[in-house]
């Protein structure tokens, strides 16, 4: 695929700290209509799915779009992983009442809505997952920067669950908008990225 160069008021943001990231690109993303995340979606699902080699992975784990804060549709990629690669389990994420992620593999006909209306997995049926097995992370985020670092909700979730992770897991942001040049305060504790899939294209960051 060719990607495309999007002008955007954005694209001006030079070095900026976690707070003022995360509330910026919440209120953009807030900002897209329905058909906009939708067509962004597909050309995300359609950048990842075609560029990585997604036929030498065994385990993908993937969050589940929270709709309230017009996430990325995620059922696009898991669908289209269903459909072309059966083989590859798919893992998804659930939240302890200690602040914890749980990991499970998916199954749809098991998941039930959490208290903030997001999809978990039932883990009274599911089959928890083996952390160490994951080949790929599609990581949330809110904005992230050239060198792959990245801004979420600010819970940290995510830094502590790719800790657990293979050294060789791929972890891989997926983001309507295109990289701030630098996030202030990065700290040793965050985990970088290595690709970030936009609409446009797909970031690699050397490490």
């Amino acid at each position: 695929m060719d990607y495309v160069e999007e002008k955007s008021h954005y694209q001006g943001l030079k070095f900026m700290k976690k707070v003022a990231l995360r509330t910026q690109f919440l209120a953009q993303r807030m900002d897209l209509t329905e058909t906009e995340i939708a067509a962004k979606s597909q050309r995300i699902s359609d950048w990842l799915c075609q560029s990585l080699p997604m036929q030498s992975w065994a385990y993908l784990h993937s969050f589940l779009p929270i709709k309230t804060k017009n996430e990325i549709d995620t059922w696009l990629i898991i669908n289209r992983m269903n459909r072309d690669f059966p083989f590859c389990k798919i893992v998804i994420p659930k939240i302890l009442s200690d602040g914890q992620l749980a990991h499970y593999q998916l199954n749809k006909s098991h998941l039930i809505d959490n208290k903030w209306g997001v999809s978990e997995p039932d883990s009274s049926k599911d089959m928890p997952a083996d952390c160490s097995k994951i080949d790929l992370v599609l990581v949330p985020l809110l904005a992230f920067d050239k060198a792959g670092n990245r801004v979420g909700y600010g819970k940290g979730f995510y830094d502590e669950f790719l800790k657990l992770c293979r050294p060789d897991c791929l972890k891989v942001g997926l983001s309507f908008f295109e990289p701030v040049d630098a996030i202030e305060g990065v700290s040793a504790t965050d985990m970088p990225l290595d690709y970030c899939v936009t609409p446009n294209r797909i970031w690699t960051f050397s490490r």
